[in-house]
């Protein structure tokens, strides 16, 4: 069986060695690369599994790389856990409304890191064992196999993590999700997060999906739902 494959963007040399050896000892098979316009050239010719992804990189960084691949088609579905130092809540809302799919903050645990990492993956693929079929409701079509979504005919582009909060929703039209129940679905549990960046969220989506973000409404003092 191939091995799970994990490219690692970091440019400092002592943590991107520390990665490799827990990563290589966990069993995985690492690509290390120490700069985004590189990690973008990699990704060209090899599919990875998951990316672990710096932020404060030079030249391109985290955020331009993240950005990149989750509007992009073809890497939009690949996983990307965000490694820095940059603790501060703008930096993890914006992570996360740029679709990463997890936030570790330095210094780490290397068994804690191992452990998300297996998290993430574990919950990809739950995801692609989900119904992937095409979904059309009021005037969207939304289509999990390729991440696009629709309105009218018009396409209309999300980052991964938009795409996934639209579909959580549209998949049960009238059905209400706290905000706790979407960051779990949308990232599992001990995600480092309030729930309330689900509102900056669904603020962002609203206005990316322009006259259908009608569609989702909110109910006070318990969280959201998509219109029957």
């Amino acid at each position: 069986m191939a091995k799970t494959k994990i490219l690692v963007v970091e440019d400092e040399d002592d943590i991107r060695e520390l990665l490799e050896y827990n990563l290589l000892k966990a069993g995985y098979e690492v690509t290390a690369v120490t700069s985004g316009e590189e990690a973008l050239r990699r990704l060209d010719s090899t599919a990875f599994d998951a990316i672990l992804l710096d932020l404060m990189l030079p030249g391109l960084d985290g955020f331009d790389v993240c950005r990149k691949l989750k509007y992009d088609p073809d890497s939009s579905s690949v996983p990307i856990i965000i490694l820095t130092a940059k603790n501060e809540d703008t930096d993890i809302v914006a992570g996360l409304e740029l679709g990463a799919d997890d936030y570790i903050v330095k210094p780490f645990s290397p068994n804690v890191l191992v452990a998300r990492i297996r998290a993430v993956l574990r919950r990809k693929k739950e995801h692609a064992e989900d119904d992937e079929s095409s979904l059309i409701i009021h005037d969207l079509s939304i289509d999990p196999r390729r991440y696009s979504v629709t309105h009218c005919g018009q396409p209309i582009e999300l980052s991964s993590t938009e795409f996934r909060l639209l579909h959580l929703l549209a998949r049960k039209p009238g059905w209400v999700f706290s905000r706790d129940q979407i960051v779990t679905a949308l990232h599992g549990d001990d995600y480092p997060v309030t729930d309330r960046s689900i509102d900056v969220q669904i603020v962002g989506l609203r206005k990316k999906l322009g006259e259908a973000g009608e569609y989702i409404q909110t109910v006070r003092g318990v969280g959201y739902r998509f219109k029957e």
